[in-house]
This record gives C-alpha cells, structure tokens and sequence, in this order.
C-alpha cells in the first residue's frame, strides 16, 4: 500500500466492539459510494413498504414485504420457493420480496427509510459489514428485539453469529441467515483452453497458501487466455477476498476503525493493485447496476471469481443454463470468511408479530438447509452446519462437485475477528473510489489511495 505524505493521523472513532468473521490461521459482500439523497429517494418512492395502507386485502390476509439484496435463496423462480411454503402453511399470509443487487446502495436507502420511519419494509436484510452500524446508537431502537418476538430459537444459532446482531443492552435485532466462507470458483473450461489443470484439487494446488501464486497463476492463463478473456473478474472483488482472509481488517482489537494501519488492508490493497495494473483482471464492478458484471458469466469474460459460498446461487442465476456444468470449486489460497447477513424487523411496522415469526421460519435450520440445496447459502445454524444434508450436499449447477464438503470444511474453521460500524462504507471507498480507478481509469495506486483518505474524512462522522 502506497500513501503519499507522512505523518498523518489514521482515522479513528471509539464504539462498541463488534466481530467480523475470518478464518485461518494466518491472513482472512458487495458494493458503490454513499447514495446522494436524490437517488436515494428515488429508491423509495420504486419499492412497496409496510405502510403501503395496513397491508392486509379484502380477504383479510396480510400481505408481509421483505426487503434483500443479492441472493438469498427464498424466492419461488430460483430459489428454494420458501415464500410459496411458507404461504401454504399460513394461508393468511401474503409474502412480497423487493430485490436489488447492490448492498451499499440498499443500505444507504434503509438508512433514510430508518431515518423516517417511512418507506420501510416489514423485515429487511442486514449485511454483516453493517451490522455493527445497525446494532448501534443511532439505529438500534429502530428494530424489534427477536429474543422476545417472533419465536426464534436463539440458541440454535452460532454463538458468534448471534453476538453479531446484539445491541449493547441485549436486545437482538437480526436472525442470522448464512455466513461466507471462502472459496475460489472457476470456469473449467476457459481453464482447458488456457493449459492450466481443471481438476479442483490440481487448481488448488496452483494457489495453496499465498495470494501470491494466485496472482502467478493469473500471469501463466494470460500467456495462452482464450481470446477477450482474463483470468480474474473484479480486482474489488479479489480485495474483499484477500481481506477476507485477514485477521486483522478495518478495526482494531477493541473495534475501532483503523483502517490505514491494518495489514490486513495493505495486503488485500497490493494484491488488488498489482492483479488491475498487471492486466488480469476483466475490469468489472460487481453487482453493478447495468449489468454488464452478471453479462460476463453468461458470456464467460472471466475464469475465475472469488466464491464465497453465497457467490455459487449468482453464478447459477448469472451464467445460465448454457454453462452448466462449466463451473467449478477449489479450495482459496487462504481459508477466509466474506460476508453473511442477517433478517431483522423494523419496530414501526404493521404487523412486526407475524414479521418475526416470518423471519424465525425463514432462517431456522430446516430452511437453512433448504436454501444451501438449491442456492448454496451455507447455514449458520449450528446443527445444519454439521447435518448429513448439508455434508454431503451437491449442487445440480456444479455437477459432481462435493460443495458441501468443501463450504463446510471452511466454515469450521471460521474465528471472530472485530468490526466496527463504518466498515461497510470504508470498504466501499476502497474499491469503487479507489481500486475501480486503478482497475477501469488507470489512477495511479497512490493518488487513489489518498483519494479514498479523503472520502473517509469527509463522508464519515469522527
């Protein structure tokens, strides 16, 4: 990592500390700057919201709308058509998901909406980078407290997963979905063509322990690529990786933002850099708005991703039928941990009982499993992770591929590592305002780091 100057302060605020999840022994989701009001806005006024009337239809059922990003597996034409289910078993209960494919912007918008207490969805999901944000001062009282509403069985959760979604009172605001442990997932064939093996355990060997010979193995595909390809899709995307891998990520031991000073930072920072700058990547954003990221499965622009276990549901929506079996999964160069999210209930909405408890049928274990057959979300129930369903579990869009074993193996390993409330949005000027000028516009790495140093002084509140 290249600054220009000395002698400045890092930026810090003290909060209360939180945890990330990494795994591994040595080294550890999505997404664009601050939204502008304006677009944030427009956002509202395009989604439903629970106070659209009392949501309940002259036949007297109760119309519950749940507000996600990404993928998270519930939904009748992809997913594992847990709203239909749920529905049969509650014939009172209509379920309406709003989706949008990026975080960043999903969570400036739920900020304004919180903020309002107007726009707001009956449950809305959380992603761990802003969780700590969300469990904090200024928002924490927005949400019910699913210890006391909803039913959930608390202890069914991973200890660490819960302890995430905790106020500073006790009062818990998320029910865990899924967590993210790492792997890297390949297009075989583009492997072939390129001469490198296409056996999972052959490719892992090419990366086993160092983001290094990750990077080497994308400087011999390119000497024989197949024509308009890269090795890599996202430098952005390779920094969350390789950060993810870390220990030591935007907080301190105590859960203060010190994001100038983690190593963890540096590394993902110069691994990311010299992967743009060294032609291997094929310069896209992911989850951008037009598209042309989710194009470059289908298209197959790109032979490798870094595959957090929910990256596998994406890639089966996003390349397609015409690609099945093309796929693959390796294990990463270091085990790691990117992403997971959570469900949570804004207080102020009509029917937070029967939200709750949609949220507590949503992300008990059985669904979990569920989801993980047909999306690959992994669990973060305890039992499930452990479950005969979940071990042995292959995906029909992987073909043979033991994806089960191979998410689960990583899982376990996975360890707590601090957050605190501004990570997602740091993490957001790193790569869209720092690494995506590298990547797309040819920045010098110096020049957008400073220009990422001052986006975090002026965006964020010290």
């Amino acid at each position: 990592m290249r600054t220009s100057g000395t002698g400045r302060r890092p930026f810090r605020t003290t909060e209360r500390t939180t945890t990330r999840t990494t795994t591994g022994t040595t080294v550890t989701r999505t997404t664009a700057a601050l939204a502008a009001l304006a677009a944030g806005t427009a956002l509202l006024s395009g989604c439903g919201s629970s106070d659209d009337g009392d949501n309940a239809g002259a036949d007297g059922r109760i119309t519950l709308r749940i507000g996600t990003f990404g993928s998270f597996g519930y939904d009748d034409k992809t997913g594992a058509k847990l709203y239909a289910e749920y529905e049969r078993l509650h014939p009172n209960i209509k379920i309406v998901e709003s989706n949008v494919a990026d975080g960043q912007k999903y969570w400036d918008t739920l900020k304004l909406r919180l903020s309002r207490n107007s726009g707001l969805a009956d449950i809305q999901a959380l992603e761990v980078g802003y969780i700590a944000e969300a469990t904090g001062p200024a928002l924490a009282g927005k949400w019910a407290d699913l210890s006391k509403t909803g039913g959930a069985d608390l202890g069914a959760y991973l200890d660490w997963k819960v302890k995430q979604a905790t106020t500073a009172d006790g009062r818990v605001i998320g029910l865990g979905t899924d967590i993210g442990p790492m792997a890297i997932c390949y297009n075989k064939d583009l492997f072939a063509k390129a001469e490198l093996p296409t056996d999972r355990a052959e490719v892992a060997k090419l990366w086993a322990g160092d983001w290094g010979r990750f990077l080497e193995a994308g400087r011999t595909y390119a000497k024989n690529a197949p024509a308009g390809t890269a090795f890599h899709d996202s430098a952005s995307g390779l920094f969350n990786a390789v950060l993810s891998s870390s220990p030591v990520q935007y907080a301190d031991a105590s859960g203060t933002l010190d994001w100038e000073n983690s190593p963890g930072v540096k590394q993902a920072w110069d691994t990311a850099v010299a992967a743009a700058q060294g032609g291997m990547t094929a310069k896209l954003r992911q989850f951008d708005e037009k598209g042309t990221w989710n194009a470059g499965f289908k298209n197959s622009r790109f032979a490798t991703v870094a595959c957090p276990s929910w990256m596998t549901g994406i890639i089966k929506d996003q390349a397609g039928p015409d690609n099945q079996g093309r796929w693959d999964i390796a294990a990463p160069p270091v085990a790691g941990n990117w992403g997971g999210s959570f469900l949570g209930v804004p207080k102020s909405g009509k029917h937070v009982k029967e939200a709750a408890e949609l949220a507590a049928w949503l992300t008990a274990p059985a669904q979990h499993a569920k989801v993980f057959g047909v999306n690959g979300n992994i669990p973060s129930t305890k039992d499930t992770l452990t479950s005969p369903a979940v071990q042995g579990a292959k995906l029909p869009y992987f073909g043979d591929t033991p994806v089960g074993q191979i998410y689960s193996a990583a899982a376990a390993g996975i360890r707590p590592a601090p957050i605190s409330r501004w990570d997602g949005q740091v993490k957001t000027f790193l790569t869209d305002n720092g690494i995506l000028d590298i990547e797309q516009r040819g920045t010098e790495p110096a020049k957008a780091w400073e220009n990422v140093r001052k986006l975090v002084d002026d965006k964020i509140d010290q």
